[in-house]
């Protein structure tokens, strides 16, 4: 038996959905458009683990406690590309995201990159962070006269900015424009067409119905290509050295012929991961918050008046946004009920079993479907519940390690967490600092997926405190 592979003998011990179809698999039921909550509603009535086949192609999710544990053992298993994944190299090529685990620039990305994500290099980021939260305010300040604003768009341009500026010195004039940024509408796009056809493109038939589209995905993909080389060509072509971002990094490595230096085309690859990945989760982390904090008035007002007990009425030191305890489980919280990276792939190195069960051979794989491990039963009663105290100190010590991945695991984890986290709690301390935040008591939680997941259509009142 073998799980992950392409090997039948596995079928028995591993539950599936009912009605498989020859060639075509297990299609009743599914979602293109929403795959990782069609999966979690699968996953409540198959169990921890089970497996889907859609046009030849096998998947096998796991979200049980066990399970997760001894996959996150990187001495048995590695980081494994899923399609959905591995189809987006067409944007980001052998970036840190996407890089194969054998492929030599994925070591020395990662090796040159690290320093980027010190305490010091956070530091030193942080006053950029404060000044693109600013912006945001100045634009929020425009709408207290009880006009919404669209949350997620927002949550973008800021998460964008500060990307664009702490990584790489450029400035996307986000809260300049009417308008989303054209990189925001390319990348979307090509998000969104990647997981659309990710399934399809693996018959000959798929592959002719999404011709059209892909031709219209190349434009999406060399249009934020575009714009890449150009930020790194207006840094080349600059007379003076270059601030101390992941850009200069590169640069000055290629410059020197350090060891670990990556040619143009990965730093291009490099720069586009970040850009993408940089942005595109924390937004989804910033827009669920304001969700929940908005339907808790209770957990608001008890983060609010946090933030004004530690920052008082000037903006926050560097330390003290670690000091906004209780905004953090708020932030920890949503990530358990939504990680915006919603799951991740683990493939076996060596020959070994699965929770004593389920014996998996060398190469085979399976995904971790985070959200449904967050509500794994070692959360309570009642997981759907949203409750920041879940994040108290004895609360965490108490449950068992691995059942709390957002940000994945093992080396191949997300080498910026540290950044996300300290820009993400410093938005919503500045956000909950300024303004009684109002949902519309009539909106119902919608989830957007285009492999990072978004509330969509979900828009907030503000009125200055």
């Amino acid at each position: 038996m073998s799980v992950g592979s392409a090997r039948t003998a596995a079928k028995a011990s591993i539950p599936r959905p009912r009605g498989r179809l020859p060639v075509i698999g297990d299609v009743f039921g599914i979602s293109i458009r929403t795959p990782v909550q069609n999966s979690m509603e699968v996953g409540k009535s198959l169990g921890p683990i089970f497996e889907r086949r859609v046009l030849g192609n096998r998947f096998v999710f796991v979200s049980g406690a066990d399970m997760v544990a001894e996959l996150s053992d990187d001495s048995r298993f590695g980081k494994h590309l899923a399609p959905g994944v591995e189809s987006l190299r067409e944007i980001g090529g052998d970036g840190l995201f996407t890089a194969f685990d054998d492929e030599p620039n994925w070591s020395k990305a990662h090796n040159l990159l690290a320093p980027a994500f010190t305490k010091s290099a956070m530091r030193s980021y942080h006053r950029t962070m404060v000044d693109v939260a600013g912006e945001l305010t100045e634009h929020w300040d425009q709408f207290v006269d009880g006009t919404p604003v669209d949350v997620s768009s927002d949550m973008t341009k800021v998460t964008l900015e500060t990307i664009g500026r702490t990584g790489f010195s450029y400035s996307f004039d986000s809260f300049k424009r009417e308008r989303p940024h054209p990189f925001v509408q390319a990348m979307v796009n090509a998000l969104s067409h990647s997981q659309r056809t990710t399934l399809m493109r693996s018959t000959a038939l798929g592959r002719l119905l999404t011709r059209r589209s892909d031709h219209r995905n190349l434009a999406d993909v060399e249009y934020m290509w575009a714009v890449v080389d150009e930020v790194i060509r207006s840094r080349r072509n600059s007379a003076d050295t270059g601030p101390e971002d992941l850009l200069e990094l590169m640069l000055r490595a290629a410059r020197e012929d350090d060891p670990n230096r990556i040619d143009d085309l990965n730093i291009r690859n490099q720069v586009v991961t970040f850009l993408v990945a940089g942005h595109e989760t924390t937004s989804g982390a910033l827009s669920f918050a304001l969700y929940y904090l908005s339907r808790h008035p209770e957990v608001l007002a008890e983060a609010q008046a946090e933030v004004d007990a530690v920052w008082g009425d000037e903006a926050p030191e560097f330390e003290q946004v670690a000091k906004l305890r209780y905004v953090r489980r708020v932030l920890d919280e949503t990530l358990r009920l939504w990680p915006t990276a919603p799951a991740y792939g683990r493939e076996a190195r060596v020959e070994t079993t699965l929770v004593g069960k389920y014996p998996m051979s060398v190469g085979d794989w399976v995904l971790v479907l985070i959200p449904a491990l967050h509500r794994d039963p070692v959360w309570g009663d009642d997981p759907e519940t949203f409750d920041p105290d879940n994040f108290l100190p004895e609360r965490v010590r108490s449950r068992p390690a691995h059942v709390y991945k957002p940000f994945g695991t093992g080396k191949r984890g997300c080498i910026g967490r540290q950044f996300a986290l300290h820009e993400a709690v410093l938005v919503l301390g500045t956000i909950l600092h300024r303004y009684r935040i109002v949902g519309d008591p009539d909106y119902r939680l919608k989830v957007n997926e285009r492999l990072t997941l978004m509330p969509e259509g979900f828009k907030l009142q503000l009125q200055r405190r």
